[in-house]
């Protein structure tokens, strides 16, 4: 199935040791329908990647959803930049499975890591980047014909990470 560009500039950025130590750190989950994964002002404890199904993201009620999330998706990543608790809600309106890695642990290995602190930072700041793109490009601004003008070094990180992330997701398929 296909996995989302963006999660891939995200794993592309970090070496293998990095990717392995998430895999290792982090585990799966499965969620039903209706399962409030993100709550607005809840402290969020966790950084989240869907790995498949969808997620609606909820500005207020729950007739407002402003944004759908699928396969590749990342979430929690602006709480954790920002240090402070979501300021949406988000609930699978599918049956999801999602990686899930504690932003603690997260925490304790950048400290102890310049190196692995420096390639996740980079890696969220053009996850996001390539989502603020997106956004734009939808609501009317921005060149569609640039999208596919990324940075030649990005995209052989893109093509690691594509191999990765696909370790990643057979490695969870089988637990």
């Amino acid at each position: 199935h296909s996995i989302m560009k963006r999660v891939l500039f995200f794993f592309g950025q970090l070496n293998d040791r990095d990717v392995e130590w998430m895999t290792l750190n982090g585990h799966k989950i499965e969620v039903q329908t209706g399962t409030k994964l993100i709550e607005k002002d809840k402290e969020l404890d966790n950084l989240y990647i869907v790995l498949d199904g969808q997620l609606s993201v909820y500005n207020n009620s729950p007739s407002d959803s402003i944004a759908k999330l699928g396969s590749g998706e990342i979430l929690g990543e602006m709480s954790f930049l920002e240090a402070r608790p979501p300021s949406v809600t988000v609930i699978a309106t599918t049956h999801s499975r999602i990686f899930v890695i504690a932003i603690k642990l997260i925490n304790e290995r950048m400290n102890s890591n310049p190196e692995f602190r420096s390639n996740f930072y980079y890696a969220l700041a053009l996850f996001l980047s390539n989502r603020l793109r997106k956004t734009t490009d939808q609501l009317g601004y921005g060149n569609p014909k640039e999208e596919d003008l990324i940075d030649t070094n990005i995209l052989d990180g893109v093509a690691q990470a594509g191999s990765r992330f696909s370790q990643i997701l057979h490695r969870f398929s089988e637990v």
